[in-house]
């Protein structure tokens, strides 16, 4: 006699690589954000029916949410390092410089999932559009902490407001994902993270290492 389960959700073995099909799904998201991906799109690229895929990641949304989380373990991690860096001035200049390495490695896809995922959406993908919008407050808020801590230790200036310091760097961030998406060459994109470090004090000319050789591409 079979031996029976106490567990409803064993059974038959799902006979695709969950993980390979949840990248193939980012990648999809990630190229033609949250609306622009259809479900024959992301079926197509993750190799299963739409069964199979309701069944192992939920609905469109649920979908996009978990791509979104396995975007951020794979490709993010070097912002959580930059905000690691003893100095203030580190963290600016890992993160920029970071930034730009991730929007130039070969075969990603232009620009950054983060920003076009769900930038601009119809009512009825707001619910992604306002999941991100959180999602990036939380990351301010990190990152603003960081700078808060930097203002009281004497790293930043006693005229330097950290809250108004994390939105810049913020903003430059997302920026260089849309100058990128838009057909910025590496070179391009650090010759700004140049111009940036150089107006908050924090590059002389010629004095980073990759300086002349962004100039020169």
């Amino acid at each position: 006699m079979a031996k029976k389960t106490d567990n409803p959700k064993m059974g038959r073995p799902r006979g695709f690589d969950t993980t390979a099909a949840l990248d193939a799904a980012m990648r999809v998201f990630w190229e033609k954000g949250y609306e622009g991906a259809t479900l024959t799109d992301l079926t197509d690229a993750m190799r299963i029916n739409r069964s199979s895929m309701w069944a192992a990641f939920g609905n469109k949304e649920e979908l996009f949410k978990k791509a979104f989380e396995r975007y951020l373990g794979t490709y993010q991690g070097y912002i959580r390092e930059a905000l690691e860096k003893p100095t203030i001035r580190e963290v600016i200049e890992s993160s920029l410089r970071g930034t730009v390495d991730f929007l130039a490695t070969p075969g990603n896809p232009k620009g950054c999932l983060s920003v076009h995922g769900a930038l601009a959406v119809g009512d009825e993908a707001d619910p992604i559009k306002q999941w991100l919008i959180q999602l990036r407050k939380n990351g301010l808020s990190v990152a603003r902490k960081r700078f808060e801590q930097a203002k009281k230790s004497g790293d930043l200036g006693e005229d330097v407001d950290p809250v108004a310091l994390t939105r810049y760097v913020a903003t430059l961030i997302q920026g260089l994902g849309v100058q990128h998406a838009s057909g910025a060459t590496k070179a391009e994109l650090m010759r700004v993270v140049d111009v940036a470090l150089q107006h908050m004090g924090y590059l002389d000319e010629g004095q980073h290492p990759n300086h002349k050789e962004n100039q020169a591409r």
